[in-house]
């Protein structure tokens, strides 16, 4: 199977040279997607707006993967501030409830002052 490449049609994606996931073979890889709406090029300023606008985001992604969340096996949660990421537990419980994949977490500076969070996930598509 060639190689997929994914765009959402960030401005970001073109800019820095990068695709929002790349498929190879059976792994989906969903690069560290932030709270903005691509469609309108905007951000909400609450970190929990912004987590479940990445799962949007993601979700998006993996759809032209052909894979969704039930097939995440590693995710990273990557905040602004530590102290936000409780916050952000029940839009975690309600998007991986089921699925459950390996996870980490930490703070560190973010590519544009106004994220919150961002998520990257590895996912393993179910091809028949």
């Amino acid at each position: 199977m060639a190689r997929q490449l994914i765009s959402s049609g960030s401005i970001f994606e073109e800019q820095m040279a990068y695709s929002r996931a790349v498929v190879e073979g059976d792994w989906v890889f969903v690069s560290g997607t932030t709270g903005f709406d691509y469609a309108s090029r905007t951000i909400e300023d609450d970190v929990v707006a912004q987590c479940e606008q990445c799962f949007r985001n993601i979700q998006a992604a993996l759809a032209q993967a052909g894979s969704s969340l039930a097939d995440v096996v590693r995710v990273k949660y990557i905040l602004l501030r530590a102290q936000d990421f409780e916050a952000c537990w029940p839009v975690l419980r309600q998007y991986f409830g089921d699925a459950r994949p390996a996870a980490t977490m930490f703070a560190a500076g973010l590519a544009d002052p106004r994220m919150k969070i961002e998520i990257e996930v590895t996912a393993r598509r179910k091809v028949s």
